[in-house]
């Protein structure tokens, strides 16, 4: 279902994840570049605070960005929303491009922190209300897959301008993604409205033109299009009839099980331990037996180039496998290839105290073949991500809610995500610097806890049209009892609470 118009919209959307890659890897590269430091404090270096400045302004900027954009989703549109949220990054960046002195930077880095966190938010929105349901996850998807794009392009960007010895070598790099922040912002012009926010502003005419032109080439006849428009109408009725519309309906019946579970995914997707080695991978290389600096800088792009192309299978295949069985297995690959890096390092590395750097430190040169294993181990841990958790944490949390909160829920588990990224980042260097390779086992244990939540409580949502997931989450707690109910079910009664009995014995598509 679907033609290739929804495939062009929902990947031209996708823009926004590349700019929040892209911005969020090329800090990294710039803050160790000599011209940088001069330019923003006169010296040669920065310290750490004001490092940890830079990179923690952006998260806090996105962190407030996420709850904003909620507001503006459902009175300006999922659409103008996007729109805004660009020109707000294109100020950011370019306030970042031209800085003069260290104020005029953290404030771009906050600025574009708050565009970033509107696209995060906003992008997967938009996909899922697009998309049609059995290839909805795809669609979603994309969002992760420019993500990857943006991240690897930053650090081959970084890679190729260090060596400059002006200030174009960190202006050029932080320059470029004002570039796809303007391709989206025009382009967005003439995306489509969101089919769901238009029948919830009375426009229905619209909403059901924009359903025939993406899943049907215009017939307005079509049996899919004439059923969606119809659950869609169905739902917003029901919603409006018991006011289902203020952030305190979160915590109502249902929902409330919904949000916490969207918050949990984006919790969980941070405590995998990804951004521990996208953050630190060359500290981590180094660790594990690559001091070079130019080994690091290519263990480090292998690792982009293989972040972004192991994302690939789920684009292709997350509406087959489901939600459910990706994570779990996303999981138990992540939680073996952590665990098997920090005992071998534990095993075969000497532990030393640097006095120079206040930190420990873990020397692996004396064995070779343990140091290259624990370098295989994290490509295969970036590989396990980056086909499950990766992709999933933005698909899972755009799909749940109800239409009318749906805005305001997705903002809420996405600021969760940010904020989870800011604890992460602050709390990775000093576990590295303090219990070296126990870091690995940490995370790795992190990721058995998370394999074991979702068995437990995560239902499955793939298949199912976002007018059906008040079914979906109206049974039991513990979501493996009800796998095989909700294979066949059909719309049973919605939460009184919140959601009153609709749809009757009607069954979807």
């Amino acid at each position: 279902m679907g033609n290739w118009r929804v495939y062009v919209v929902c990947l031209y959307a996708a823009i926004g994840g590349f700019c929040f890659g892209y911005d969020t890897g090329v800090v990294s590269g710039v803050l160790t570049m000599k011209p940088f430091a001069q330019t923003m404090r006169g010296k040669e270096e920065l310290n750490a605070l004001e490092k940890g400045t830079i990179t923690g302004l952006l998260l806090a900027g996105c962190f407030v960005g996420s709850l904003l954009a909620a507001p503006s989703a459902e009175m300006l549109s999922r659409k103008r929303t996007i729109l805004l949220g660009c020109l707000v990054f294109i100020l950011g960046a370019a306030l970042q491009c031209g800085a003069n002195g260290y104020a005029m930077m953290v404030t771009g880095r906050a600025v574009a922190g708050l565009g970033i966190g509107a696209l995060s938010m906003i992008v997967p929105l938009y996909q899922s209300e697009l998309a049609p349901k059995n290839i909805r996850g795809r669609l979603i998807s994309l969002q992760q897959l420019m993500i990857t794009a943006g991240l690897m392009v930053a650090f081959w960007v970084g890679a190729g301008t260090e060596r400059i010895a002006s200030d174009l070598s960190w202006r050029l790099p932080l320059g470029i993604q004002i570039i796809p922040a303007v391709i989206l912002c025009l382009g967005v012009l003439f995306l489509p409205f969101s089919p769901r926010w238009l029948v919830s502003k009375g426009r229905h005419e619209e909403a059901l033109d924009v359903l025939a032109k993406l899943h049907a080439h215009g017939n307005k006849e079509d049996a899919y299009v004439v059923s969606e428009y119809n659950d869609i109408c169905q739902q917003v009725e029901l919603e409006r009839s018991v006011a289902v519309t203020s952030y305190l309906d979160l915590f109502k019946g249902t929902v409330r099980r919904r949000l916490v579970l969207g918050i949990l995914v984006q919790v969980f997707q941070q405590f995998t331990g990804i951004n521990s080695i996208m953050y630190y991978a060359p500290t981590i290389f180094k660790q594990a037996g690559i001091p070079e600096n130019s080994a690091t800088l290519i263990a480090s792009g292998v690792q982009g180039v293989l972040n972004m192309l192991a994302t690939i299978p789920a684009v292709l295949y997350l509406d087959r496998l489901g939600r459910r069985l990706t994570m779990i297995t996303g999981a138990l690959w992540m939680a073996v290839a952590m665990l098997l890096c920090g005992i071998v390092m534990a095993a075969t590395g000497h532990v030393s105290y640097n006095s120079d750097s206040g930190a420990n430190e873990i020397d692996m040169s004396g064995n070779k073949s343990a140091s290259y294993f624990s370098i295989v181990m994290i490509y295969f841990f970036v590989a396990g991500f980056a086909y499950s958790w990766g992709p999933v944490g933005w698909v899972y949390p755009a799909e749940i809610y109800p239409l009318n909160i749906r805005a305001k829920g997705t903002s809420i588990t996405t600021a969760a995500n940010w904020l989870m990224n800011f604890v992460i980042s602050e709390i990775v260097p000093i576990m590295l610097s303090t219990i070296t390779w126990g870091t690995y086992i940490f995370f790795g244990c992190c990721c058995f806890v998370m394999a074991a939540c979702v068995f437990l409580f995560f239902p499955e949502t793939k298949g199912k049209s976002l007018e059906e997931m008040d079914a979906v989450f109206g049974g039991s707690v513990l979501a493996f009892r009800d796998i095989k109910k909700h294979a066949n079910s059909t719309m049973p009664t919605l939460d009184a609470s919140v959601e009153k009995q609709s749809f009757g014995d009607e069954e979807k598509h």
